[in-house]
């Protein structure tokens, strides 16, 4: 057991342990589903990641233990065998653990480890998934991840492996004319603009959508050719989402005709 572990002096018989893994969506917090309000309205402890809304904690009822269990500026503030143990440890304590994580739990999220645990250790289980960064934070920056004529499918993935090497999926989808979705992947933006151009893809388009769904929400357009430049000199920052393939191509062509119908004689600004 960590040592974050509860004293089994406060542990409740009475009270049944279960766990609910809840998808707080993207960053508005407006956007968390019916189903996981009411886990929260129920919950008797919520852990929370970074990039959860605060304000749905005030969702759950008054008296509900808040564990800040996420990561900050390079730093975690507990570990995942941490987190395992306290989920665990809550439940035992307080009865139901809502487990909230930003976007969708099975998307990078680490949320199948946290619910194989519990469910290891005696918990009972549920999943309520969450609007994923991965299909909505394109779509609130007006690119489709399909799109017809444009492209038939997409993958998702993050951009490096567990040993911090960039991910070779990308040289595969580099060859495809499917849509590429890149979680996670900023420090590795010039890395991945090599990829795509080593499949001679330099001026496929590319856009980086920055905290999607909130006031804070930046999109940044370019080329694989000069899309690293432009994201060092804008400062965009994560959480941000890649996308790479011609669907971007129609957001730029909208955008070119919003200029024109306000500049008809062409002087873009």
């Amino acid at each position: 057991m960590s040592d974050y572990s509860m004293p089994v002096s406060i542990f409740d018989p009475s009270k049944r342990p279960e766990l609910v893994l809840v998808g707080a969506g993207i960053g508005d917090p407006e956007l968390l589903t019916l189903k996981g309000l009411k886990a929260l309205q129920e919950a008797d402890a919520v852990l929370y990641d970074a990039l959860v809304d605060e304000a749905l904690l005030q969702h759950a009822p008054a008296d509900a233990i808040r564990l800040f269990v996420g990561k900050r500026r390079g730093k975690k503030s507990h570990t995942q065998e941490e987190i395992n143990a306290l989920i665990v440890d809550c439940a035992h304590a307080f009865g139901k653990v809502v487990r909230l994580k930003g976007g969708d739990p099975f998307v990078f999220g680490r949320g199948m480890e946290e619910l194989h645990y519990a469910r290891e250790h005696g918990l009972e289980v549920d999943y309520i998934p969450g609007v994923s960064s991965a299909i909505a934070g394109p779509g609130l920056a007006g690119i489709a991840v399909t799109l017809r004529g444009a492209s038939r499918g997409f993958w998702v993935m993050t951009a490096t492996t567990d040993t911090g090497e960039l991910n070779p999926e990308i040289f595969e989808v580099a060859r495809t004319n499917a849509t590429a979705v890149i979680l996670m992947g900023l420090a590795k933006l010039p890395e991945i603009a090599e990829a795509y151009a080593r499949s001679g893809k330099s001026e496929l388009p590319v856009a980086i959508v920055q905290n999607a769904s909130t006031p804070r929400q930046r999109t940044l357009t370019g080329r694989v050719s000069d899309i690293a430049e432009k994201a060092l000199l804008s400062g965009i920052g994560s959480p941000a989402v890649i996308i790479v393939g011609e669907v971007v191509d129609h957001r730029l062509r909208k955008q070119r005709t919003s200029l024109q119908e306000t500049n008809p004689e062409g002087q873009f600004t």
